[in-house]
């Protein structure tokens, strides 16, 4: 469970303190860390070793010792010389690697429960007897991110967020799929949807200078207890989605934030269909020039006000008109008249979902 490179680095530390070599192998003489050459030399004596009742051993100048998982032999550990000092430093070894393992158990066992709580694969009770047996508080406030990594498995930008947040008890960073870092994150009393925006911020600027990736990150509302993180989960992913489709200049979307593109994600395509071929005439807004397209998006832009616009677009004012009373004769909608602005707007949103929805893999 523990990877070599934990092993490695942990006996290095301790023969940096205690200038004794240890050496870590499996059950059948694999040599796993060593900080001594010619390790493989003792496979004969390990297995030995393994199949004998003692728990420790001098052999060849060398202490032995096993390390023990739940009662399940899970190490043989080395250490060299004969000595008192090698003894205890073998056992001060021994004794590390197994709290090592009970960490990482534990940590295995609370990313296996989060990872089921966010994909809705418990029940009810099960949820709150298995928090229970992990120390896991039910009753804090929590709001789920999906940190989006341009690339799949991209274990620098999972290791940073595990770093930003490692003092964090409370907190857990998992990944449910290839792409997506889910970190469940407890709300703290006073904390608004301003705050965790800025920690989500905080998030991407860290990952940008520290990973050198790109990400989006989403997060979804702030639930009271356990049972609803997969909900807030839900809200994350869906907010990734809509915000790649009516806010694609964003790098950082909430749930509560989505507008009227929340309601268009969950409209079937039949019917966006429809409403296209009802408002245009089965003429697609997105068929407009782009002198057109930039006159409308930045007439949205300044709320309807006719004046700014034309200033902004650095015309007159009578030009700003005259675009608008031709798009009125093509589609017959006026853009100053506000329930048709509103029209507008929705049927635009409407054709990038479509478009969105038609060019996705699902």
């Amino acid at each position: 469970m523990i990877s070599n490179q934990i092993l490695q680095t942990t006996i290095e530390g301790l023969k940096g303190i205690t200038r004794i070599d240890l050496c870590v192998c499996d059950t059948e003489g694999k040599v796993l860390a060593t900080t001594f050459p010619d390790a493989e030399e003792y496979e004969g004596s390990i297995l030995i070793f393994v199949d004998s009742p003692a728990d420790s051993q001098v052999i060849q100048g060398y202490q032995f010792f096993k390390v023990f998982d739940e009662h399940q032999l899970e190490y043989i550990l080395l250490a060299k010389g004969g000595s008192d000092d090698a003894y205890m430093v073998g056992k001060l070894a021994a004794f590390q690697i197994q709290n090592l393992l009970v960490a990482y158990k534990e940590r295995f066992d609370k990313d296996n429960f989060i990872k089921n709580l966010l994909l809705d694969n418990l029940l009810l009770v099960d949820i709150y007897n298995r928090a229970k047996k992990l120390h896991i508080e039910t009753s804090v406030k929590r709001v789920v991110y999906i940190i989006e990594t341009k690339h799949e498995k991209d274990t620098n930008a999972l290791e940073t967020v595990r770093s930003l947040f490692a003092s964090k008890t409370k907190d857990f960073i998992t990944a449910v799929d290839e792409k997506n870092i889910i970190l469940v994150k407890e709300v703290k009393p006073g904390e608004t949807y301003d705050d965790l925006e800025k920690t989500a911020n905080m998030v991407l600027d860290m990952l940008n200078t520290e990973a050198m990736t790109k990400v989006h990150v989403a997060f979804g509302t702030v639930v009271g207890e356990i049972k609803e993180v997969s909900r807030s989960y839900k809200e994350a992913k869906m907010a990734l989605d809509v915000g790649k489709i009516f806010y694609s200049d964003k790098n950082v979307i909430a749930y509560n934030k989505l507008g009227i593109g929340r309601l268009i994600y969950q409209l079937p395509l039949p019917l966006c269909r429809m409403f296209i071929k009802e408002i245009f005439d089965g003429k697609s807004p997105d068929e407009f020039d782009d002198e057109t397209l930039t006159t409308i998006n930045k007439f949205f832009e300044n709320s309807l006000n006719v004046s700014e616009t034309s200033r902004q677009l650095y015309i007159h004012r009578n030009t700003l008109v005259y675009r608008l009373d031709k798009l009125q004769k093509s589609t017959g909608l006026d853009l100053r008249i506000f329930e048709d602005a509103i029209t507008f707007k929705i049927a635009l949103m409407v054709v990038k979902y479509m478009k969105y929805m038609e060019n996705s893999d699902f």
